[in-house]
């Protein structure tokens, strides 16, 4: 069976469209609360959101779906998405729900779920609840009802975990860090984080409105991020997206890094760490690190030359942690700033990849820049064509000519990457190159093929 409703990321859609509406949540909460008590008597979830206007109309969908299958249910409030997957491991919750559409704007919404071990659910898991949507509901007897309490703390415990995976012998004093909350779910506990360790903290994009989130700031608008280092003339900026679990980092120069250069940060701290202490904790070494289809060849060229494998997973965060926990490896991440240590966290989380990138630069004494010093991001030339619904483009043998002729024309120093959207009739044609204009030039010619 297939699924309808979940896609790479949980649910996700146009609130007030199908299926972000609150019948289609409470259904949705009641089937999960009836797979959930396949092997539970009394389920506790746990539900966080983020600071979308429309989080108060879908947080009481949810909890009036798993109180009607009787299953008890703790509020967190507005708290970041990987704060709930930690919280569900830590209250030892049987699951997480989440309430954002992460980067998208005010406008979308969308739910999606931990398991009680605080990680992504596998497609088996999400293919049993539409299968339960699809049966009559079965209402819980008044007396069987769940219950409904909030965890007024929540927050407060979500900041000690952060600060808990920065090194105690080190300290942020003596920076001065612009932090970008995107108005989303990480307006309050982001800024205190790096104050409490030391920074000196500007806050910008903590201000939600329940209509800004994402509005021109966070991690998909580091235009913002750029503009408020230099006024400020702070040393580094760190921005979120509007659930928290993606980064970028700025430097004192407003030079932008992004998910695979901080991915290479992250791995190169590591190295050295572990190269030091490796006797004394194995752990530290890095046997291999995963990426997406998208992650950039200059940091696979990169990490080759530390003697590091990369492996690429299909594009989305779930599927980098699968590929993780099936080879025993603990970092990964995507260009887009989704970054997994799971040595720290068992999902991505900007605030605590942000720790780890500080933490590399204050033991090494260098900067961003210097420790990335020889590598240079390929030019990555993407191309969106739209083609008919259902219209198979692998059998087209034009493109398949062209393909095998621009990929004999780079050879060893670019690839090509051609794929399908997995939310619209498009095509992404992408080539990656070291000379731009050689990257245009072959992108176009393989578009062109679908056109």
């Amino acid at each position: 069976m297939s699924r309808t409703f979940f896609g790479t990321d949980g649910i996700r859609g146009k609130v007030g469209v199908m299926p972000i509406t609150p019948d289609f949540v409470l259904r949705l909460a009641h089937a999960v609360g009836r797979v959930l008590k396949r092997t539970e008597a009394r389920p506790t979830v746990l539900i966080g959101k983020d600071t979308r206007i429309s989080g108060y109309m879908l947080e009481s969908a949810l909890e009036s779906g798993f109180n009607s299958a009787g299953v008890d249910v703790v509020l967190l409030g507005p708290i970041p998405t990987p704060a709930v997957a930690y919280l569900t491991r830590a209250q030892r919750a049987s699951l997480g729900v989440v309430i954002s559409a992460s980067h998208n704007p005010f406008e979308d919404n969308g739910i999606k779920f931990f398991s009680a071990q605080g990680t992504k659910l596998p497609d088996a898991w999400e293919i049993d609840v539409e299968a339960a949507m699809q049966e009559p509901p079965t209402w819980a007897e008044s007396a069987a009802l769940g219950k409904t309490r909030r965890l007024d703390d929540a927050a407060g415990r979500y900041i000690e975990f952060c600060k808990s995976t920065f090194a105690n012998d080190l300290t942020l004093k003596g920076l001065k860090i612009v932090v970008d909350g995107a108005h989303g779910a990480a307006y309050q506990v982001a800024p205190k984080v790096f104050h409490e360790l030391g920074a000196e903290v500007i806050a910008i994009g903590c201000a939600p409105d329940g209509l800004n989130i994402n509005l021109d700031v966070g991690a998909t608008h580091p235009e913002a991020l750029v503009a408020a280092v230099k006024a400020h003339h702070a040393d580094y900026g760190i921005a979120m997206d509007g659930d928290a679990d993606r980064l970028q980092l700025v430097d004192a120069c407003g030079r932008l890094f992004n998910g695979d250069e901080i991915l290479y940060l992250m791995v190169k701290e590591r190295l050295l760490r572990g190269g030091q202490i490796r006797s004394k904790r194995a752990s530290e070494a890095v046997q291999g690190v995963v990426g997406t289809l998208m992650t950039n060849m200059a940091v696979e060229l990169a990490l080759k030359a530390e003697n590091v494998e990369l492996v690429r997973a299909k594009v989305g965060d779930r599927y980098v942690l699968e590929e993780l926990e099936a080879r025993g490896w603990l970092l990964g991440g995507e260009g887009s700033g989704h970054l997994l240590a799971l040595d720290k966290h068992t999902t991505g989380d900007g605030i605590v990849s942000a720790l780890q990138v500080l933490q590399a630069c204050i033991r090494s004494r260098q900067s961003l820049a210097q420790l990335l010093h020889g590598v240079t991001l390929f030019p990555q030339v993407l191309i969106n064509v739209r083609v008919q619904p259902g219209q198979d483009w692998r059998i087209n043998s034009a493109l398949a000519d062209a393909t095998k002729a621009v990929e004999a024309e780079l050879g060893e120093t670019g690839r090509v990457l051609i794929r399908a959207s997995g939310t619209e009739p498009l095509v992404r044609v992408m080539v990656e190159t070291q000379d731009l204009a050689q990257a245009q030039r072959c992108a176009q010619r393989l578009a062109d093929c679908l056109a």
